[in-house]
């Protein structure tokens, strides 16, 4: 049996049938990796900065226009700019979650913590949510005159913002839950702002304040349609479920078909953090001369389904896996 380089703590079970062997990560393929992964997370950090920086003189900016122009869509919306500015500042601590050493007592660093704060994210943005749908009923029965001038050009400079920050944004590693949730948030607050503008144009053209409030509870349900995907995979990634992308059935056949895989059996697939996945399984091949060869051609397959910290544990057809959860 191999022994598992420092640089990777890869949980397994151990079968306790003779002739079996476990293979894990090559010193090589980690490193690469690695340093691969390290470069990306130093990029999206200085992506997070400025994200974070040009958010949070949107929001003092719209905050302040709110209260002059007595306008709740402004209001609102810098509320929930300014909960974003915190998921922002959230999922930059997550990046270094996920990046963190392995530990005696944490084997895989602290990566499952991003994943816990992409819940968390969510959850910020339903509160956030349900507080605009209040506010916005009051002002249905609490209507007052609001600037729509001041509501357009600041919703405009929004605009210009969000746009930014989802663009820069979408440049990014979209394999990241965090980071494809702080995409689709200021994707809709992009939209949100252009519907901003818009009330404030019918209020200028016909005095009708109550679109304001109308416009405050669209905004509510752009973010709950636009915070749900994200609240359902982080809930799913937490409880250790096959991340999404992934179908259990088609990696299975997908290494059945590999060249002197006789079965596969015992198969676990999970997220390690919001940007890394795991797999374990059992292989089953013809004889033990089989073993590095089988080995490499799965990783490598592995590899190309982004799944790249694996642990294999192969098993020729004479043995017999005492595990009564192998099959």
């Amino acid at each position: 049996m191999e022994h598992i380089h420092e640089n990777h703590h890869e949980e397994h079970e151990h079968c306790l049938a003779h002739g079996h062997h476990e293979h894990h990560d090559h010193h090589e393929h980690g490193h690469g990796h690695h340093h691969h992964h390290a470069h990306a997370i130093e990029k999206l950090s200085t992506v997070y900065i400025v994200a974070v920086a040009l958010n949070l003189a949107f929001v003092i900016v719209e905050a302040v226009a709110g209260f002059i122009g007595n306008s709740l869509g402004l209001l609102s919306d810098a509320g929930h700019n300014l909960s974003d500015v915190f998921s922002l500042l959230l999922a930059m601590v997550a990046l270094k979650l996920a990046s963190s050493h392995a530990t005696k007592r944490f084997t895989y660093g602290h990566r499952k913590a991003s994943v816990l704060i992409s819940l968390l994210n969510a959850i910020i943005l339903l509160v956030a949510v349900g507080a605009i749908i209040v506010e916005s009923v009051e002002k249905f029965f609490t209507p007052s005159e609001v600037n729509g001038t001041l509501i357009i050009w600041t919703a405009a400079v929004g605009i210009v913002i969000n746009g930014v920050t989802a663009w820069i944004l979408s440049r990014q590693n979209q394999h990241d839950i965090n980071t494809r949730g702080a995409f689709l948030h200021m994707l809709a607050d992009t939209l949100v702002s252009v519907g901003v503008v818009v009330s404030g144009v019918v209020i200028n053209l016909t005095g009708w304040t109550l679109v304001d409030p109308i416009i405050g509870l669209v905004i509510a349900v752009v973010i709950l349609v636009s915070t749900w995907s994200l609240l359902s995979e982080s809930l799913r990634m937490s409880t250790d479920a096959v991340p999404e992308g992934f179908d259990v059935d088609d990696i299975r056949n997908s290494i059945s078909a590999i060249d002197g895989v006789l079965n596969v059996h015992h198969l676990h697939i999970w997220a390690i953090s919001t940007t890394e996945t795991a797999l374990t399984c059992h292989i089953v091949i013809p004889d033990a001369s089989l073993l590095e060869e089988v080995t490499d051609r799965v990783k490598e397959h592995l590899d190309g389904m982004n799944i790249h910290h694996s642990t294999l544990e192969l098993e020729t057809k004479s043995s017999h896996c005492k595990d009564v959860n192998c099959c």
